[in-house]
């Protein structure tokens, strides 16, 4: 096997390993807390710090409705006592009285109203409840996917490099050396020559180095440099 075919497909190894590399990448990205998820706890803290602020809100307002009953109580028996005979202070204890109740009943109309923001909240923490445990279901899923999927890539990539230790064994050291160096200039160290045109820059070729090439020889490209191959 000619020096340019091993380089070849040492490259073809070293361009596994880079794919593979992204790939590793990409999942370890992916591994950990999802924002989706964190999104919706926090969704659901914040739908709970309402909710409770909700509930103080109605015991405050209850407490005034029983602390504007307990008034008024006391206030409409004593008008209906027959114990008041002037009708100035009988006019001012009705007049007290009606307020108390317009106010008692302006309080009972906001009671209605919390607890119909209060149903609607706790239908939304049950709601946002439900889609978290669907989101963290599939988080966990996905997780477990992305582990299994990251062990089987560490796999393949110490494989690759076990192969690419074995091939670069066979290959002459000063050979390993220039493909080192193309390798990190243009990332593909090796190009093919199909139809007398260097794949690598796609320059056509002289005749006297395509014949060189075709004669196993080792050649590099006379406009990219890089190591030339017969396909």
């Amino acid at each position: 096997m000619s020096v340019a075919k091993q380089l070849y497909q040492l490259q073809e190894i070293d361009l596994e390993l880079e794919a593979n590399e992204q790939s590793l990448n990409q999942i370890i990205a992916q591994l950990g807390e999802s924002d989706v998820v964190v999104r919706a706890r926090t969704k659901l803290v914040l739908e709970h710090q309402h909710l409770e602020e909700l509930n103080q809100q109605q015991r405050s307002i209850e407490w005034e409705v029983d602390t504007l009953t307990s008034k008024l109580s006391p206030a409409e028996e004593e008008l209906y006592s027959g114990r008041i005979h002037i009708p100035k202070e009988l006019a001012n204890l009705q007049h007290e009285i009606d307020g108390l109740k317009a106010r008692r009943d302006q309080m009972e109309d906001k009671a209605l109203g919390m607890m119909d923001q209060v149903e609607l909240t706790t239908k939304s923490i049950a709601a946002i409840n439900s889609e978290l445990k669907v989101l963290e279901d599939e988080w966990q899923s996905q997780q477990r996917q992305l582990s299994a999927d990251l062990e089987q890539l560490k796999t393949i990539a110490s494989n690759l490099q076990d192969k690419r230790q074995r091939l670069a064994a066979e290959i002459d050291p000063q050979a390993i050396e220039v493909y080192q160096e193309l390798k990190k200039q243009k990332r593909l160290a090796v190009a093919k020559v199909e139809q007398g045109i260097c794949r690598g820059c796609r320059i056509s070729l002289p005749v006297a180095e395509l014949q060189q090439v075709r004669s196993g020889s080792p050649v590099r490209c006379s406009s990219c440099g890089r190591i030339l191959l017969l396909a």
